[in-house]
This record gives C-alpha cells, structure tokens and sequence, in this order.
C-alpha cells in the first residue's frame, strides 16, 4: 500500500478558490457580451495597466518586434518552430478522407475540414511563454484554418516582442496585444472591432482557463485547462534525487498552485530527494513561486512496485509524467490517463514546454482522462456524408428504416422511408401517418 511523505492541498481548499475565480469571470464575460470594446479596454487598464485606441498590432509594430531578435534568437525560433509544424504534418497527414460502399448502391464518407478562425491565447503575464505560439497558430494553420488571431498580454508596458515575433513567424492573421478574460472574451463573443472565432485555444492562468470553460459550447476550446502538473515517476536504476527535484521544480515555477508530485517505489529516493528539494530553493532564481507550489500542492508518494505506480498515476491522471525508472517503457505500455510522457533521464517536460515538437497545451484537473492535449485534429471537424446511387439501395434502406421508425413510433421519420420504397421500390406501403398518401406520392 503506498505511503505518502508530503501530501498537497485539501480538495475543499482547491474547489473554495475555484469558486471564487468563477464569479469574477462569470461577471466579466457578461460585461465583454453586454458593452464589447469599451469593457475589454476598462479590463485591460484594470488588470495590465495597459491602453490603446486599437489592441490589435499593425504591421510596423509587428515588423519592430521581429527585427529586435538577434540572430541567435531568430535561429532558436525557427528550430522550435520547425519541430512543432513537422509533427503537426505528420499527424495532419495521418488524418485521412474516406469514401466507401457499404452496400451496392450506399455510399458513406466523412471528410477532415478545419474551423474557419482560431483564437489563440498566448500567455505572458509572469514569463512571455512565447512557445505557446508555436504550439497555437502553428498547429491552427497545418490543420488548414484560414483566419488564426492571437492575443498575448504586454510584458512590462509594452507588447511582448519574443511573442509578437513568435506569432508573426507562425504565421499569425492578426495579432492583438490583449490578456486576460478580456481577451480571451473578446476573441469568442466578438466585439465592434473583434470578429469572434470558432474555437479557442492556448493555456493561461485560472481566470483564462475558468473563462474558457464558461465560453464552451458558444465556442469550442482545445481542453479544460489548469495549474501546470508535473509527475516525475522514479526509481534508483533510473533516476538520482538531483535529477527528480530538478524535475519537479522545473515545473513547479510556473506559479504559486502548481502540483509537483514525486511517485517512486524508494523512500531512500523519496527523503533524498525532498532534502534536494530544499537545497535547490535555496539558490532557484524563481523560488517564490516553486516554493509556495511545493509547499502547498507538492506530494511525494512512495508505492510497493510498478504496478502499484501505474494505479496512482493514472488516478492521478497528471498533465506531465516525467519516467525516470529502470523500464520506462512499461509505463508506456501500461499507462492510460496522462498528458504527455516524457520517458527517459535523457528527456523531460522542459523538452517538450519548449522545442521537441510535441505539443504543450495538454489536460489537467483529471481531464486526461477523457482528453489529449491540442494537436491538429482539434482544429478539424470529422463531418459524415452519404449518397444512395441506385432504386435498389434506396427501397432496400427504406424498408428497414421504416420499420425501426415504427418501433420508435416516429411517424414522419417512417414517411421519409416510405415514401422512397414507394417511388424507388415499386411497393405501395401504407402511409406511416393517420391520413392516406396523396395520388403523387402513391403511384
């Protein structure tokens, strides 16, 4: 039975703060819907500090941005960037049109579209998270969607160039330098100088994710998104207490509500690696925020064997699973509730935050339980067509449909049927209504 040496914070602690933020957004979103622009600029002088005449970047203002990279940085860009769109490719080219005959004369296919417009939220309040770019509008224009806006928060007082000129070079339509709810409002309901999106996608802090969610169903989204969540699964063939507590405060700094949790079948590894913990914060340039997420939501959990580990990680469902064992690979095989893993001492999150290609935007709160994380077919609609070519097919179809309509007692649904064995099949069925067929429909 596991034992566990840290525990995090208490889910009435966690579902108190969700509430709260639900209000504030609830509110917010009603106000974007109620008076669009002039809301949306109130927030962001409110929240950013931050006023223009127009949120949306020109073309000057967008070429500055680009034209500040050095070399070095334009190079690192573009490497990451052409990580993400080759494995884009590869699973756009995986998606596949089909076309077959089920039946002589029935014909059934589904065709991949991509939605018309995208929003992409790129987040930038603490850290200009400028790989959230790539990982949005990259993906977005590989799934083929023609129209792609993005909204970024400014960083210091000004557009955050990094992430300008990241969105510029992923091939952004129209770039906006907006955060928040008012953001991320504004690019699902629309406003006089926003036409709103199909689908909204991109991470954010818990006022962009509850947002999201509240948005969902006038819009799509990529997933429901939280705290960033690390799990570094470990053994001592695989892994040592520097390597685990690098690990997991690597991730942790994302901010003050993130989980870290340690899953390991060691307690020599376990207590070794708390105390790397605290060394590491000691000398950790963003321990303010690595320190309240370990301190309140880290856990470190020491299980009898794999197997056992397994269980727990998949109740857990984590965002990140860093394995760090003696066979990574049977957590592959056996695991079926994460984000993404990340399998391996070689590898790990960072990787795949940044540049691997993978994508970054990945489920939390549990939700990889029934979700991945974004990629292209996110972006696609699975959309069914059918054609009947022949008399035969038609009548044939007919009559089953008929008959199973009667079972459902759906009269009209029957007549639809009926009435094509009648023209197509030669017979006269009686009509699937109180009132007889008319002479057309008849004959």
């Amino acid at each position: 039975m596991a034992q566990y040496l840290k525990r995090g914070a208490t889910a009435e602690a966690k579902a108190d703060a969700d509430r709260k933020v639900r209000d504030s957004v609830e509110a917010a979103l009603a106000d974007i819907e109620r008076r669009g622009d002039a809301a949306v600029r109130e927030m962001s002088v409110k929240f950013d500090g931050w006023d223009r005449e127009d949120y949306r970047l020109s073309q000057a203002e967008i070429d500055a941005c680009v034209n500040s990279l050095t070399p070095q940085e334009r190079k690192d860009i573009e490497f990451a960037q052409t990580q993400v769109r080759n494995f884009a490719r590869i699973q756009r080219n995986s998606m596949k049109d089909v076309e077959v005959e089920t039946l002589p004369g029935v014909i059934l296919g589904h065709k991949n579209l991509p939605v018309n417009a995208a929003g992409c939220y790129v987040p930038g309040g603490k850290y200009p998270l400028l790989a959230s770019a790539h990982m949005s509008v990259i993906t977005a224009k590989v799934a083929g969607v023609p129209r792609v806006i993005t909204c970024a928060p400014p960083f210091q007082g000004k557009p955050a160039r990094a992430i300008v000129a990241a969105q510029a070079m992923a091939g952004a339509d129209a770039i906006y330098a907006l955060g928040g709810i008012q953001a991320v409002g504004a690019m699902a309901l629309g406003t006089q100088s926003i036409n709103p999106v199909d689908i909204l996608v991109g991470p954010g802090n818990a006022f962009v994710a509850e947002a999201k969610r509240q948005l969902f169903g006038r819009v799509g989204i990529d997933l429901f998104a939280g705290p960033t969540e690390t799990l570094v699964i470990a053994d001592e063939i695989g892994c040592d207490a520097e390597l685990a507590a690098t690990d997991l405060l690597g991730q942790a700094e994302h901010g003050p509500d993130s989980p870290a949790v340690l899953l390991t079948t060691s307690e020599k590894l376990a207590r070794e690696t708390m105390k790397e913990v605290e060394r590491l914060l000691a000398i950790l340039p963003t321990a303010d925020y690595a320190r309240k997420a370990w301190d309140m939501f880290g856990e470190v959990i020491v299980a009898e064997d794999d197997a056992e580990m397994v269980r727990i990680a998949d109740d857990l469902a984590s965002e990140h699973v860093q394995v760090m064992t003696a066979d990574p690979d049977y957590f592959l095989k056996n695991m079926t509730n994460y984000g993404a893993l990340f399998l391996g001492p070689r590898t790990n999150v960072s990787f795949g935050d940044k540049v691997i290609g993978t994508n970054h935007t990945l489920p939390t709160k549990k939700s990889a339980r029934y979700t991945g994380g974004l990629w292209v077919g996110k972006f696609i609609k699975t959309c069914t067509y059918q054609k009947v070519l022949t008399d035969e097919a038609s009548a044939l179809i007919g009559e089953y449909c008929s008959r199973l309509c009667g079972l459902e007692g759906f009269a009209g649904h029957g007549e639809q049927a009926n009435i094509r064995v009648r023209r197509y099949g030669g017979r006269n069925v009686p009509y699937a209504g109180t009132a007889a067929p008319s002479p057309a429909t008849a004959a």
